[in-house]
């Protein structure tokens, strides 16, 4: 088992299509992650390379271009492969990170570590450290208080 932290399986990241979680950066800032299938990453048998990231790829949650976000909550909206921003059309290769079109092109997604064994997948970026699964804002409550008062 890798060191890191577990985050999903390839199984549940190819049925899903994607799976988002947050981690921290080196500057303690929250950043939102995608894990993607990557259909290079799987040999012609159908099976995972346990070499290539078992046909899984991590990047921000963010286009290059306007830092929009791939993810809202409802999945990476994703077509033959590649990732596609919501607002302006441009197309990520999910294996590559690179974008050969729209408002985008010429740029690449920036990557995250990560590591899979025994069907698992796991941060393994010395950048960043989990926080939880989902995107920054899932889980947060805002801030406690006894007033009647709601915001």
């Amino acid at each position: 088992m890798p060191e890191g932290s577990e985050l999903a399986t390839v199984a549940e990241v190819h049925e899903n299509g994607s799976v988002l979680f947050t981690a921290s950066n080196s500057f303690d800032m929250a950043e939102e992650i995608i894990l993607v299938p990557c259909e290079d990453a799987v040999t012609d048998g159908g099976t995972p390379d346990e070499e290539n990231t078992g046909g899984v790829r991590a990047w921000i949650n963010r286009c290059t271009h306007e830092a929009q976000r791939f993810d809202t909550g409802r999945g990476v909206p994703m077509r033959d492969g590649a990732i596609i921003c919501p607002k302006h059309g441009s197309m990520f290769d999910a294996c590559a990170g690179d974008c050969d079109n729209g408002m985008a092109a010429g740029t690449t997604l920036p990557d995250v570590d990560v590591t899979v064994a025994d069907g698992a997948v796991y941060l393994t970026d010395d950048e960043y450290s989990f926080d939880h699964l989902g995107g920054i804002d899932d889980g947060d409550d805002g801030p406690s208080s006894t007033s009647h008062v709601g915001f």
